[in-house]
């Protein structure tokens, strides 16, 4: 949870000090500079400083998305020009936060659609965009990096036109204002001309964002999203869209299911630049954090206890991909966590789906192990990461795609995968994605690179990317969006390689890893700790093999010549969380503790797996 930094001031704040008001939201496929937009007009509407020192991607205040160079929360941000205030939201650009783009657009009256000069629209820009256009806001487009070398933005301009027209835009929608620029070097203007700063674009958001649509009535407010403050637990934040709420005042907070509670305003805040003012009260239009309610979800509407009129509960795309949660049953459990019971785990992941809204858990036969569902790999990464972080330890399987059965057919999810390749290489790509049941859609050069574009089924995907950045040298671009449930495909070659395990527990020696370096690659180094059954290394050919890593070299008082040459052991291959999700086939499952991330086989002893793999053959 992040920790909300509050302003207070002495005045109190109402609506009517000011007259204009907007509410945008940026949308934007990753690393197209949203962010970084933020940061500009913060600096514009002179929130800091002339000296102040503010640093860049302000608004990724989380540790994991400045460590990722992602946006993973959806954040809100107030900035005043011109007399007008303009709430801005910052979203995710990658689609496994596709749950917390949806909801937060509710709370926009218009889209900046932010678009590289260079790449044009992406998989995830057609994917936000959809669901802006459905809710009928008014987008301004935005082509920037125009300072890039080959950067082509007028093509771009020409396939953002056919993006619009293939999402069925409206005509009013179709005439979208765009404007050029470069985020990095602090200008946008409506031509390609540079101009001083970024003042055009802050002129045309208060020109062409409409006013927020206010209907006449009681009190009614959604919340959208949660904040949390150690000094006043849980905030709920959301957009007033009708009425008026005060501080002090008795509201009815209707839930999903229909029950309706009644609760009170302790206080009440609206944002200004990057923190919260406190308010008085606060009219239909404005986004505002409300204090002082116990129990509430994402969805529920705040209204008046009068008239409790509930609005449409939020609808959020389906999750695509299932893992396996359990407790740390290793024997290194408990050295490294402070939370290491069942209890604290589901406590934990209950607590994770009421803001999370695309993820689900549901209990297993076993008490000790749950199945938390979520939109894809790195969704399911950034919780698992999360709870390592905050001191949680536990065991995850491998991460396994949701099939239905519509009309008594098998269906799987299926992707459309874009990779942007160097022309040499995409020969390797298209024979990498069509060995794992990809159709190859697309291909078009756009200067020296290669514009592939597939339809995969999920399954396929997962172990994709390690293989396709060591193919092509690291050089290829990947996106992929989720597009629907089609036929089963059929099985999927998963890893060629088998794995090297350890014979028992101890620390791992030099001299041993020396001696079976011709057997594989290795995860770990010399004293490192390992336990039997625990994942070592790759084994050079398919199969597993079970190795002893932990013997020492016998020494004696003889010298042998040349014995004593130092050992050279190549180092050890080193794996994100995400990249070990990828590597692991059904019988294993990663170890994650505050420390370390280890692999291991689900079964540690060596005679259960020779069991159950013949159980499994006779079954």
């Amino acid at each position: 949870m992040r920790a909300v930094k509050l302003v207070f001031t002495d005045s109190f704040y109402t609506l009517t000090d000011f007259m204009q008001l907007r509410n945008i939201a940026i949308i934007a496929h990753v690393d197209h500079g949203k962010t970084t937009l933020v940061d500009k007009i913060l600096h514009q509407a002179n929130v800091f400083r002339e000296n102040q020192e503010s640093g860049e991607l302000i608004m990724d205040n989380n540790d994991l998305e400045r460590e990722r160079g992602i946006t993973i929360f959806s954040k809100n941000a107030a900035v005043y020009y011109k007399g007008v205030k303009i709430n801005v939201i910052d979203t995710p650009g990658h689609s496994d936060f596709g749950g917390e783009v949806e909801r937060v657009l509710k709370m926009a009256d218009g889209v900046i659609l932010l678009v590289d000069a260079f790449e044009g629209p992406m998989p995830q820009t057609r994917f936000v965009l959809q669901k802006a256009l459905q809710l009928n806001l008014k987008p301004i487009v935005v082509i920037n990096k125009v300072d890039k070398p080959n950067c082509r933005p007028n093509e771009v301009h020409d396939a953002v036109f056919e993006l619009f027209f293939n999402l069925d835009a409206t005509e009013e929608q179709l005439n979208f204002p765009t404007y050029y620029g470069s985020g990095k070097n602090g200008w946008f203007n409506d031509s390609l001309t540079p101009s001083q700063d970024i003042t055009p674009l802050l002129d045309g958001i208060i020109k062409h964002v409409p006013e927020p649509r206010v209907s006449q009535g009681p009190l009614q407010l959604q919340i959208t999203s949660l904040d949390y403050s150690s000094f006043l637990g849980r905030i709920a934040v959301g957009k007033v869209t009708r009425g008026e709420i005060r501080e002090g005042q008795q509201i009815a907070l209707v839930q999903a299911d229909g029950t309706i509670l009644k609760s009170k305003v302790k206080e009440l805040y609206v944002f200004e630049n990057l923190g919260k003012k406190r308010a008085e009260k606060v009219e239909a239009g404005d986004i505002c954090a409300v204090v002082g309610l116990e129990t509430f979800n994402i969805g529920d509407t705040i209204a008046d206890p009068e008239h409790p009129e509930a609005l449409p509960v939020i609808s959020v795309d389906e999750p695509t991909m299932s893992m396996m949660f359990s407790i740390n049953n290793s024997p290194f459990f408990g050295k490294d966590g402070k939370f290491v019971t069942s209890r604290h785990l589901r406590d934990r992941l209950m607590k994770e789906t009421e803001k999370n809204l695309a993820m689900r858990v549901e209990d297993t036969d076993s008490a000790d192990s749950f199945l938390v569902y979520g939109r894809g790999i790195l969704h399911l990464g950034v919780l698992i990461e999360t709870m390592r972080r905050e001191g949680y330890e536990l065991t995850v399987g491998q991460p396994q795609v949701i099939v239905k059965y519509i009309d008594g057919q098998k269906m799987e999810p299926y992707e459309n995968l874009v990779v942007d390749v160097p022309s040499e290489y995409s020969g390797k790509v298209i024979d990498l994605v069509t060995q794992r049941k990809g159709e190859l859609l697309v291909m078009e050069t756009k200067g020296e690179m290669q514009h592939l574009e597939f339809e995969i089924p999920s399954r396929g995907l997962i172990g994709l990317r390690s293989q396709m950045l060591t193919n092509t040298a690291g050089e290829a671009v990947m996106a992929h969006r989720f597009v629907d449930y089609k036929p089963w495909k059929g099985p999927i070659p998963g890893r060629n390689n088998g794995v090297l395990i350890s014979k028992n527990q101890e620390r791992a020696t030099a001299y041993s890893i020396d001696k079976l370096m011709d057997r594989g690659s290795f995860f770990i180094e010399p004293g490192d700790e390992v336990y039997a059954g625990q994942i070592i290394g790759e084994h050079v050919k398919p199969g597993d093999l079970v190795v002893n890593v932990t013997e020492g070299k016998k020494l004696t008082n003889m010298r042998a010549s040349g014995s004593d040459d130092a050992t050279r052991i190549a180092p050890k291959i080193q794996m994100t969380l995400e990249e070990c999700m990828e590597y692991i086939q059904p019988d294993e499952c990663i170890e994650v503790t505050p420390k370390h991330i280890r692999l291991r086989k689900t079964l540690l002893n060596e005679e259960d797996r020779k069991k159950y793999q013949k159980m499994m053959s006779n079954g």
